[in-house]
């Protein structure tokens, strides 16, 4: 059976309409040529070419195998391409998860746009998720890799999963814009003691639940809830509409709702963890990519 060689070879042959000119093409002697050539149409026991001292000439069958070659060395460079691409991650595809207060903080848009740049066949599929249902996603491969607030607090999450610390984000406190300290350069959590709270559920945002539990202990009081919603962009609202304070990322700044003031917090652990969570054992080359990506990101945005 003929192989690439033998097709590169005759389509040289075919194309120059000279053995000369096709051995200078392929950078060797023409002696081996026409003998690769002679073994393609023995092998097909059919004549390929009509040639002479001073002429080459294809023949009908050899026309038509002219355009077959043709096709099948296109669609072998196709494939090598691909495989080329898939072994360096630059195709395939990613499934990313992110929580819902990343969607607020620059590094996710301008990751995805580098990501798009450096691997455009690089197919992702995003989908909001809270921190920890990430990490049991993730271990069980549903997703890929994720945008997490937190550190894994399982053992065995610890021990799987990669953490690639992206920012440390400044938490904010969000008052309504009429309170006695919405002006403030910065405060400290306990100038607010006794004040009431809009939050989300624990079950649902443990990482910013616990982040205001542990700063109001050390202030030596336990923040008063006022009310509750789901979605954290949805404190916002309850804040312009006077209910309560709320803690948030600095990029919630983003979100700016008439009535609402933001305020940075002064103590050193007004912080909100943001890195990219991916398993220790995963070899995908779509993944290390990614992480690439991460680090170029990174530098870009000064994290």
């Amino acid at each position: 059976m003929f192989d690439f060689r033998q097709l590169r070879y005759f389509v040289a042959v075919a194309e120059e309409l000279s053995f000369t000119r096709a051995a200078q093409r392929l950078y060797l002697s023409q002696p081996p040529l026409s003998q690769q050539i002679q073994a393609l149409e023995q092998d097909l026991g059919i004549r390929l070419l009509d040639r002479d001292k001073r002429n080459v000439s294809l023949t009908a069958p050899g026309q038509i195998f002219l355009e077959q070659a043709r096709q099948i060395l296109a669609m072998a460079e196709e494939t090598r391409v691909k495989v080329t691409e898939a072994a360096a991650g630059f195709s395939g595809h990613l499934k990313l998860a992110y929580t819902v207060s990343v969607s607020f903080h620059p590094a996710l848009p301008q990751i995805l746009l580098r990501l798009g740049q450096n691997a455009p066949n690089v197919r992702v599929w995003l989908s909001e998720m809270y921190t920890e249902p990430q990490f049991t996603a993730l271990r069980a491969g549903q997703i890929d890799v994720g945008f997490v607030r937190d550190e894994p607090s399982h053992e065995e999450d610890a021990h799987a999963l990669r953490l690639d610390v992206i920012d440390r984000e400044p938490l904010l406190l969000a008052l309504p814009s009429g309170h006695r300290l919405a002006g403030r350069p910065s405060l400290e959590i306990g100038e607010i003691a006794g004040e009431p709270f809009v939050i989300q559920p624990r079950e649902l945002a443990a990482t910013l639940y616990d982040r205001l539990v542990l700063l109001a202990a050390r202030a030596g009081f336990h923040p008063l809830v006022r009310q509750q919603a789901q979605q954290i962009n949805g404190l916002i609202a309850l804040v312009a509409a006077g209910i309560g304070l709320a803690l948030v990322p600095a990029s919630m700044r983003a979100v700016q709702l008439a009535g609402v003031s933001y305020v940075p917090l002064a103590d050193p652990d007004a912080y909100l963890l943001l890195a990219v969570a991916s398993r220790i054992e995963n070899p995908s080359p779509v993944v290390q990519q990614f992480l690439q990506t991460v680090s170029e990101a990174k530098q870009v945005l000064g994290l």
